[in-house]
């Protein structure tokens, strides 16, 4: 089996690879699509092939998804960029990808996707059966470029499609957790943010690509506890401000996932299933 991945250097992509090869069998390989000879290194010196090009480029993919049976689809660019750039990546080449892929006969793609595109809350843990409602300004594209991309990714009924949304992924280094306080500074006290850490979202990913029987299913990743505004200040050793138990939120449930389908049909259970967990386990 030879599984591609895309994405590897990005927050999520690097923390997930080396994880796929320390799992892997004999005969199993990893291949990675990355831009920068230099940011390929590191997965290279771990048994990972290399292969370099752009996600936007058919020539690069054809090259990427040859002779493999897997794909999965972590590339996502989002937070900041133009709109265009967001349904150039997130839509336009995760589709590119996807037919590339089925040219090639890959037999299963795992399309990482987003918690976001369910849009507001249902006064309960939002399934993956929900309406799905993209929208807002805090996200700009990149919400409705991956509600498309799912879309059209599992429309291909050639290929065995499984897609994985992510909550807000912290831990092991990455940034994300002060970058929270962007937001969260301006927050009701009680307003809460999903969350999964790195290993986690890995372990997910990794029973998504080997689950059988699951072609066209959507996986929402997470772990047990979202945490509040004033917990994330907490979290980053930062005061919280002093007006922020006089605010109001908007939507409780806003961004709140159920894990219980990945539960009961792939075993999943968070190694870290609150960041207060992982905080002490110094897996920040």
């Amino acid at each position: 089996m030879l599984t591609l991945v895309t994405g590897a250097t990005g927050q999520v992509g690097r923390r997930f690879v080396p994880r796929l090869l320390a799992q892997t069998r004999q005969g199993e390989r990893v291949r990675v699509l990355v831009r920068d000879e230099a940011r390929g290194e590191p997965f290279a010196e771990l048994g990972a092939e290399v292969v370099l090009g752009d996600l936007r480029d058919e020539t690069a993919l054809g090259k990427a998804v040859s002779g493999a049976d897997a794909v999965v689809n972590v590339a996502a660019s989002f937070r900041g960029v133009p709109d265009e750039e967001a349904w150039a990546v997130n839509r336009d080449a995760a589709v590119a990808l996807g037919t590339a892929a089925v040219a090639s006969g890959v037999r299963r793609f795992v399309q990482v996707s987003t918690g976001l595109v369910y849009g507001g809350g249902r006064g309960r843990p939002m399934t993956e059966d929900d309406e799905i409602r993209p929208g807002g300004r805090m996200w700009g594209a990149y919400p409705e470029s991956k509600v498309a991309a799912e879309r059209e990714l599992l429309a291909l009924d050639t290929m065995d499609v499984r897609v994985a949304r992510l909550p807000f992924v912290y831990g092991e280094g990455d940034p994300h957790l002060a970058n929270s306080l962007m937001w969260a500074s301006n927050w009701a006290a009680a307003q809460r943010l999903q969350m999964g850490h790195h290993a986690d979202v890995a372990q997910g990913l990794l029973r998504l690509l080997y689950a059988p029987g699951v072609a066209g299913r959507i996986y929402n990743i997470a772990d047990d506890a979202p945490v509040t505004a004033v917990e994330l200040h907490l979290l980053n050793g930062v005061d919280i401000p002093a007006d922020m138990h006089t605010r109001t939120d908007p939507d409780p449930w806003f961004g709140v996932m159920s894990t219980e389908r990945i539960r009961r049909e792939l075993g999943y259970r968070p190694l870290y299933p609150t960041v207060w967990a992982a905080r002490d386990a110094g897996a920040l």
